[in-house]
Parts: C-alpha cells; structure tokens; sequence
C-alpha cells in the first residue's frame, strides 16, 4: 500500500474511533450567584491531558479535576495556549487559594494545603466575579467519583 494512503486510512480510523469524538462529563457548578459550566477531569488520563492544546474556552466554562486523595496538588501549562487562573479547593467545596497561570510555561503552581479538587477557568475569572479564597463552590458534590 502507498505510503500516503496508508497515512489517510489510519487517520481516517482516529477520526471514526469513539475516542476522537469522546467529550468529557460536564457538571454544573456555582460560585455565589455565578453559574459555571465545569468538564470534569476525573481519571489519570484526563486530569493529565487538561485544557492542553485548546485554544479557547467560552465564558463562565472551565475544568474541574478530581483527585482521588486531598494532598497538595500542582498544576503546570505545558501545551496549553489559554492563560488560566486555578482554584484549588478542599473536600467542602472551599477555594484555598488561586494562582494565575499563563499560557505555555512549565511554573507549578500548587494548593496552597491539602486540595481534593481544582478549577481552573479563563484567567482572571475569580477577580472579576469577586471570588476569593474561602469562597466555596457549590455542586461539588455531585462531581464523579476520582478513578
């Protein structure tokens, strides 16, 4: 088989296995009277994989990840081209601390204690909405279970 068909058959087979089109659960979040539309991040695989290579996000959208135990988790923006402010959050639901994050850089930035979950949103979104630490943000609950 040629070399450039060989090439189209396999990127055809990508494209058409379930994960090409595989979108990640999405659950429903507050902060105060604010509504956020959060992907959830609950797997090895997906809270490694991130917002990388996404080049944007809608308004009041972000990801929350999922750790399977509260510890002093990090985040870092290898591959990733939006600049980002994360929340790290305790087991309640409430932000210990945010870090702005810009685009494309290896700085970690971690909770500042034990964090059971973090959200990370369009940069400056928790400035703009007047969310600070100790803030909490509901529906937290109803996230899956880590994996």
């Amino acid at each position: 088989m040629p070399r450039p068909l060989f090439f189209l058959l396999t990127l055809v087979a990508l494209l058409a296995s379930p994960l090409a089109g595989a979108q990640l659960a999405a659950i429903e979040l507050t902060a105060g009277f604010h509504r956020i539309e959060a992907e959830v991040a609950a797997n090895d695989a997906n809270r490694q994989q991130g917002l990388m290579n996404r080049r944007s996000m809608p308004a009041n959208h972000g990801m929350l990840f999922v750790f399977a135990q509260p510890a002093r988790h990090c985040m870092w923006m290898r591959n990733t081209y939006l600049p980002l402010s994360v929340a790290f959050l305790d087991e309640e639901g409430r932000i210990l601390n945010i870090e702005n994050m810009q685009a494309q850089t290896e700085n970690s930035h971690c909770a500042a204690n034990a964090a059971r979950y973090a959200l990370e949103m369009n940069l400056d979104w928790f400035a703009s909405k007047g969310i600070q630490p100790g803030s909490r943000i509901g529906g937290i609950d109803k996230s899956p279970r880590p994996q």
